[in-house]
């Protein structure tokens, strides 16, 4: 069992390293060029797995915003150090709820016309023609 874990366990951390690398955007690698850190990656199994995880992704926590993600707020309003948008503070989110609600309220106001449309022609149905109600 202990030969399995010292095959397998380096062998998953290259494969890690190496994925993690190849999916890491290119602003988010520190130090060197994303291609040169594949290289590394595959060339020293063990040891570029390692340097990898310790030295060679930005690990702060923090994703860069892209540039669209802050559109609709003046410079100085603008969110600082590159953090994304909550959902709540996105201008351009925010007005698609908007939209989206003034689609399913017009949709609902159509609905409750028609509903009130069938119940009268329901009714001008159930009265008797001379006029008096049973």
């Amino acid at each position: 069992m202990l030969r399995i874990l010292t095959f397998v366990l380096p062998l998953a951390l290259w494969v890690w390293a190496f994925i993690d690398c190849l999916t890491t955007p290119e602003d988010e690698v520190k130090h060197l060029p994303k291609v040169v850190w594949v290289i590394i990656v595959l060339l020293f199994p063990l040891v570029g797995s390692i340097a990898w995880l310790v030295a060679g992704k930005r690990r702060d926590g923090l994703r860069t915003a892209t540039a669209g993600s802050t559109a609709g707020y003046p410079e100085y309003d603008r969110p600082r150090g590159g953090r994304p948008l909550a959902p709540d503070d996105d201008p351009e989110f925010l007005a698609s709820l908007k939209k989206d609600n003034k689609q399913h309220e017009d949709m609902l106001k159509q609905w409750e016309a028609d509903l009130r449309r069938r119940e009268e022609e329901l009714r001008g149905k159930d009265e008797p023609e001379d006029g008096r109600k049973s």
